[in-house]
């Protein structure tokens, strides 16, 4: 796809995607037309079969425009796509590790995310006052106020769904207070997670933060007050157009420092055992998730989509060759990842 093509898109300023998907597109410096999900211009355009943000509008094979969703895949389509300034390492050991990062944030700290937003009083007030008026902004208050009420109440049911609860929520939480040290420990040493330049885990990281630290009131203050390094890191990424990026800028594999490290081991301690017991209770056709998460009970409904995240890394973990493959595993060793792919690590001796 020639870089002169105009990518077209449907999001909203507080989808943490549509905000990972933008900042991409600058970095790589692929034009692009953003538009407002609810707004004048969004009509007349297809719809994906799960409608969700961003939305982009693509040619299929007959050049027709279709709906495609889904920001981990779009990102290695407009790889190919689109040459120059890549956001996946060239390494194929340092791109696993960015993978993994990026399913990370892409599926554990969304849940912060949207725990944060719907269960805290200040945070909902403000996301319902906020939230629909982006399509709108001259909306007459009375309308704008059933609108709010409406996507309060949705979105707040959905809560069980992501996995907030009375249960689960101080599991999030300091979960979420670990990241923070964790994720500024890494950056006082280099700019970004894979180095010098931003990976695709960069991008994960910094959509589901433009929201925690820079909207929602609850997060935000907590940010600020334990890493203000990272808020500032947020509004960088927020337009990278003018890094010019070198292929040494890349953390190598023999070279990852314990900081990167150290959040693998976050994403050990938390993420992998749900993504194991989601995958599990879907197998079993079980109604509930019941599992021990970081000593504490955990419990929610099983999460489909979750549980093709937990077969597409395992999938990237077969296709890599023997000595990258072996590379991986001793990167892995003691963050509590490697659980994801031992059980089926014997498939694997090719």
């Amino acid at each position: 796809m020639s870089s002169t093509i105009m990518l077209k898109l449907r999001g909203a300023p507080g989808s943490p995607y549509t905000r990972k998907m933008c900042a991409v597109l600058r970095y790589r410096h692929i034009p692009y037309r953003f538009i407002i999900q609810g707004s004048r211009e969004d009509h007349d355009l297809p719809e994906p079969a799960v409608r969700l943000l961003p939305t982009f509008f693509l040619p299929d094979d007959a050049g027709r425009e279709v709906a495609v969703v889904d920001s981990t895949p779009l990102i290695r389509r407009f790889e190919r796509d689109f040459t120059g300034r890549s956001i996946v390492p060239s390494d194929p050991v340092v791109a696993f590790v960015d993978l993994l990062l990026e399913d990370y944030a892409d599926e554990w700290l969304t849940k912060a995310m949207f725990h944060y937003r719907w269960a805290h009083a200040a945070d909902i007030e403000k996301a319902a006052a906020i939230l629909p008026r982006w399509s709108r902004v001259d909306a007459d208050d009375e309308h704008v106020a059933g609108l709010s009420r409406m996507f309060a109440k949705r979105q707040i049911d959905r809560l069980g769904v992501v996995g907030s609860n009375s249960t689960t929520a101080p599991i999030i939480e300091a979960s979420y207070r670990r990241f923070l040290h964790l994720f500024d420990a890494h950056l006082s040493r280099q700019p970004f997670l894979m180095g010098h330049r931003p990976g695709a885990s960069d991008f994960a990281m910094y959509g589901q933060l433009t929201q925690l630290a820079g909207f929602d009131p609850t997060p935000a203050a907590l940010t600020l007050q334990t890493a203000p390094r990272i808020v500032a890191w947020v509004d960088v990424v927020d337009d990278l157009s003018g890094l010019e990026p070198s292929e040494t800028g890349w953390t190598t594999r023999s070279d990852v420092p314990e900081t990167l490290q150290a959040l693998l081991g976050e994403m050990g301690r938390v993420y992998a055992p749900f993504l194991l017991a989601n995958a599990a209770a879907l197998a079993s056709g079980a109604a509930q998730i019941e599992c021990t998460i970081d000593g504490a009970p955990w419990v929610q409904r099983p999460f489909p989509y979750q549980g093709k995240c937990l077969r597409w890394l395992r999938e990237a973990y077969a296709a890599l060759a023997v000595a990258d493959r072996a590379a991986v595993d001793r990167l892995l060793t003691g963050t509590g990842c490697a659980t994801l792919f031992t059980s089926i690590g014997k498939s694997f001796s090719r």
